[in-house]
């Protein structure tokens, strides 16, 4: 069967025991392709779309590896564990597909098609996703931008308005190019207090130039509705920006990112971190995720629980949660009711006289607990591209967030897969790939291999 005298099928070639192997092996690509055929159409008009199988490949690869889309694309030309792992049988030297088909795709199936892949991810785990109790946390997905100031802003809308005005051959009265110029240099260090006075006078100044080209601009589109038309939602936000004051209610603080908003977490390092709060639900012993939300608004801690724990509801299947174990900053609610099952909501706080030796000790192992999902949120943000948002507005925030713990939970499964091998070898037990792909879940493989029966 082969058709080449030097290059043969990958399982010729490739590690058959390697964790991407096995796991490309184990994940169920023909339930994937069923739930997100739907948004595809039947019709046979242009350019056929690449395999299902090919693009949530590339993309939960991107998110395992910590790559951009650009860099995966590249990759997956270079390593043909790449290849077999998004369905190529044989080595191909060309790129799968041009970068932008990832954005188009990822746009293409949005926030329910991703819900799909990350409750696979689930239900890979089988048993060990099903507990009772689950811990619940909240974190900030920072937007990609630089830390908002006035003069920032006015300075960028300044350059945005040069830049409409360009394009459409619009002589102005005055540009200010070289007082911007030296208005830029006099926000530096505005933090210093020999420089304050002089900094809050540029802010001010930037201001009142932006909002004179803006008139210029508006005049010169006076007698064309289409130009009007064509830019009002700019000008609108434009108007915006440069009227919000300190106390302004829901402001704005990038031109690219208009749903981020400052949230104050109280480090030491960091005053405001400017994106979207995301919560996330996690079992308590075998440390999955299970449920993931992010909120469009900056609302306390104890009102995101409704949202995610419904959605961790939704991934775990018939196994029903009874408690939420959570931090003092879900102070504020003692029960929450999710589809007629009611989840109590455990908060450390002061012990009680007549609590027992038992008991005390079950809420001392119970809160220690909950510390665990602290460096499962620190993995997603340094291993798997929440750190720092690069998707655009609201459901790039979404997708970004689902992406990244479909990517922990995937590796956490190659991680066990890898502890099973090692103890295989370490008590000398005959166990090949294809039996350990046989088992239901890899949980099962540690306690068998503990145990030290054979399959």
């Amino acid at each position: 069967m082969q058709k080449n005298l030097f290059s043969g099928s990958f399982m010729d070639m490739l590690d058959s025991q390697d964790p991407l192997i096995i796991l490309a092996d184990k994940l169920p690509w023909s339930k994937i392709e069923n739930e997100l055929q739907q948004f595809y159409n039947n019709t046979k008009v242009g350019r056929p779309n690449k395999p299902i199988r090919l693009m949530v490949g590339l993309l939960l690869l991107k998110q395992l590896e910590n790559l951009s889309d650009e860099n995966i694309v590249l990759q997956f030309k270079r390593n043909p564990y790449y290849q077999y792992f998004c369905g190529f049988s044989e080595y191909t030297p060309a790129l799968p597909c041009h970068a932008t088909e990832l954005v188009k795709f990822r746009n293409r199936i949005g926030k329910t098609g991703m819900e799909a892949i990350f409750k696979m991810s689930v239900e890979l785990h089988g048993d060990a996703a099903n507990e009772s109790q689950v811990i619940v946390d909240s974190t900030v997905q920072q937007s990609n931008m630089t830390f908002p100031t006035d003069g920032k802003l006015a300075i960028k809308i300044v350059v945005k308005l040069l830049k409409i005005a360009k394009n459409e051959d619009i002589k102005l009265r005055r540009s200010f190019k070289k007082e911007i110029k030296q208005l830029r240099i006099q926000l530096r260090f505005f933090r210093h207090p020999k420089k304050l006075k002089k900094a809050l006078g540029a802010m001010k100044r930037l201001r009142q130039i932006a909002m004179i080209i803006l008139r210029d601009i508006d005049r010169k589109f006076d007698n064309n509705l289409e130009l009007h038309s064509k830019y009002a939602q700019f000008f609108y936000l434009f108007n915006r920006v440069l009227k919000q004051e300190k106390n302004t209610p829901n402001k704005i603080y990038s031109l690219h990112e208009l749903d981020a908003y400052a949230i104050n977490k109280g480090k030491d390092h960091k005053g405001y971190e400017f994106g979207t709060k995301a919560s996330i639900v996690t079992t308590k012993k075998s440390g999955i995720i299970v449920g993931v939300s992010s909120h469009k608004i900056n609302i306390h801690d104890s009102k995101t629980l409704d949202e995610v724990l419904g959605n961790a509801v939704s991934n775990i299947g018939d196994k029903i949660i009874t408690e939420a174990i959570c931090d003092r900053g879900y102070r504020g609610t003692k029960e929450t009711i999710i589809n007629d099952n009611a989840i109590t909501i455990s908060i450390p706080g002061v012990r009680l006289k007549r609590d027992t030796k038992k008991q005390i000790n079950i809420k001392q192992e119970k809160f220690k607990r909950r510390a665990a999902i602290e460096p499962i949120i620190g993995h997603l943000k340094s291993d798997h591209r929440m750190e720092r948002n690069y998707l655009k507005g609201f459901n790039g925030d979404e997708i970004n967030f689902l992406l990244a713990a479909t990517a922990f939970n995937l590796k956490k499964w190659m991680n066990i897969y890898l502890c099973a091998l090692f103890l295989q070898d370490y008590i000398l037990l005959e166990v090949s790939a294809k039996q350990i792909q046989g088992l239901k879940s890899l949980y099962h493989i540690l306690v068998v291999i503990k145990l030290g029966f054979r399959f």
